[in-house]
């Protein structure tokens, strides 16, 4: 039940060209723009990001490291968004709001989860693109996997449709909302305000506009048997809720270096009950306009053979 929310291994994508997308700022007020050059910029990221795939496997967390040696990808470092895994075997696809996102799809990562682990079907709703319509994964879904919830903020990034088909073919609830920043704007991606550990959830209620909505996401949280870290908008920008809980050596939080230390010594006396934080130092690629749990595919599968480094 423990490694329900807290897989112990994760894809992750090692960036060779990243940098902010301009096919993403739109609606994307987390992104910000580099002073440096792309080639520091790019440099910049890959060194934080073997840092941080450094102190994840260090942790004991297994790492499935693809390289992505494509030009034409600058969020590829974010794979959480175009495909997730699910307990007894289940890999769901998903179509992407901006087209060069969509070339984030690769081949080889669902033939290595096939080869490693036990994968009964792969459910692709990439082509539902033609029809206009996105649903980026668990960026736009927050999944509680123990009590079967897909906590959804209503965005471009997250058709209700799709999100009631996806529901229905991998048996969870949908508990969608719209939610605002302090300056009003739409949230694109509902894993930048909120995030789901076994024992504790951190959120951000304020951001929720409608209070009814706002009442039932924190009622059903608490039912679920979680201690509610309630998130300012301040630690928002931070990316305080951009996090996900890893299974170890021990239990972890991985989040960014800057969200931790956006925490009060209250919120983290409550991780630590649960999880053991776990800082990754990222500031260039959180210019991207996501966080550590942007970077982290995890993998609800059954491993076919021992635990073995990757």
């Amino acid at each position: 039940m423990q490694m329900l929310q807290a897989p112990d291994a994760v894809v992750m994508i090692r960036p060779h060209h990243f940098c902010s997308n301009p096919e993403t700022r739109d609606d994307n007020a987390f992104q910000t723009l580099s002073n440096r050059s792309a080639d520091a910029t790019s440099e910049a990221a890959l060194a934080e990001f073997d840092t941080a795939v450094a102190r994840l496997r260090k942790a004991g967390v297994i790492v499935h490291v693809f390289d992505d040696t494509g030009t034409d990808t600058p969020d590829s470092v974010f794979p959480n968004n175009w495909f997730s895994t699910h307990t007894g075997g289940h890999v769901a696809i998903y179509p992407m709001f901006a087209p060069n996102r969509r070339m984030e799809r690769r081949s080889d990562v669902i033939e290595m989860l096939k080869r490693d682990y036990r994968v009964q079907d792969v459910i692709d709703y990439s082509g539902l693109e033609q029809d206009g319509l996105a649903l980026e994964g668990t960026g736009a879904m927050v999944l509680d996997h123990i009590g079967r919830i897909a906590y959804t903020v209503q965005s471009n990034r997250a058709d209700p449709v799709l999100l009631e088909r996806f529901c229905t073919h991998f048996n969870y609830e949908p508990i969608a909302f719209r939610a605002r920043d302090a300056q009003g704007r739409d949230v694109y991606h509902t894993n930048v305000l909120m995030g789901i550990g076994t024992d504790y959830a951190l959120v951000c209620l304020d951001m929720i506009i409608d209070p009814d909505r706002r009442r039932t996401v924190a009622e059903r949280l608490e039912q679920s048997g979680r201690q509610v870290i309630d998130l300012s908008h301040a630690q928002i920008g931070e990316f305080a809720g951009n996090a996900m809980e890893l299974t170890g050596t021990t239990r972890v939080l991985a989040l960014s270096s800057r969200a931790l230390r956006s925490l009060t010594p209250q919120q983290v006396e409550i991780i630590d009950k649960s999880a053991q934080p776990l800082p990754l130092d990222i500031p260039t690629i959180e210019t991207a306009g996501g966080s550590v749990r942007c970077m982290l595919a995890g993998i609800h599968l059954t491993r076919r053979t021992e635990r073995t480094p990757s």
